[in-house]
């Protein structure tokens, strides 16, 4: 069985674990690894599992009938896309008690609905913007980076404030995990290939999942941004995330499928980081 770390976003100790339902498990870690690599250390052929994904009916919303929900299997309609993807925020994220209607401007157009869960676990988002009353976050949706528009005095609304960022160089195949601004550990890692590369811009850290079967990571962290080249991983809808992998020799190299494998001490730190925490992936 596939578990799931469920934490709140202001956490940074261990969580305390659940075990995902059955439906979350068809989303789960094992689909999210299955296209990231699994097959091969240093295979990144674009072939290995790529199939158009479909979609999963999304159940309406009260107040939202034709919405779909901003989930990560998603593609919306109508969402504007992020146009500050290397812009830093105060790290406030919000979690939605109930779903919450997601509109293309302040007052404008319904294009999703913000769901209570992802994945088996909470919804945080990261706030990138504010504008009087609204809040603009960034959606787990594809197509990539995009955003939409929540009312701020939505009724259960829950905000909180992460210290934490991550930084992926691309190009140095290194990630940096900030603190306050500060530095609070910084490893090489393993990127996608030229085939599949690891797509770029701001993102989020979306979920938490642990699987049950730890090899070749005990802990997958999703993120809010999908392959540009692949439908699918694996079955899965082709979510990028940060991943553990037993093989060392790969780090340094481009050789994913769009994840980034990172070591084992940066996998134990990244565990530390608050749902909602802002991904930023540069060239």
């Amino acid at each position: 069985m596939t578990e799931r770390r469920s934490r709140a976003a202001p956490a940074v100790r261990a969580p305390r674990r659940a075990a995902l339902a059955a439906g979350a498990l068809a989303t789960g870690a094992g689909l999210l690894l299955g296209g990231c690599g699994h097959s091969s250390a240093n295979s990144a052929s674009a072939g290995d599992g790529a199939r158009r994904a479909t979609p999963p009916a999304q159940a309406p919303a009260g107040g939202t009938a034709q919405a779909p929900e901003a989930t990560t299997f998603a593609r919306l309609k109508g969402a504007p896309r992020d146009t500050e993807p290397g812009r830093s925020t105060g790290g406030l994220v919000v979690h939605p008690a109930k779903p919450v209607p997601v509109l293309d401007k302040p007052g404008g157009r319904t294009v999703a609905t913000l769901p209570t869960q992802e994945l088996g676990g909470p919804t945080w988002v990261p706030v990138v913007q504010s504008s009087g009353d609204w809040r603009r976050v960034l959606l787990p949706s594809r197509p990539n980076r995009a955003s939409g528009w929540i009312s701020g005095t939505t009724e259960g609304l829950l905000t909180a404030h992460t210290p934490y960022t991550v930084r992926v160089d691309l190009s140095q195949r290194r990630l940096t995990l900030l603190k306050s601004g500060k530095a609070a550990g910084s490893w090489t890692v393993a990127v996608g290939g030229a085939k599949t590369p690891t797509p770029t811009g701001r993102t989020f850290l979306l979920a938490d999942l642990a699987p049950a079967k730890k090899t070749p990571s005990p802990l997958v962290l999703p993120l809010g941004t999908h392959s540009a080249t692949l439908d699918t991983f694996g079955g899965g809808p082709g979510t990028v995330a940060l991943h553990g992998w037993p093989d060392r020799s790969v780090f340094g190299k481009a050789v994913t499928h769009g994840c980034v494998r990172v070591p084992q001490d940066a996998l134990r730190s990244l565990a530390k980081v608050p749902l909602g925490s802002l991904v930023f992936i540069d060239a």
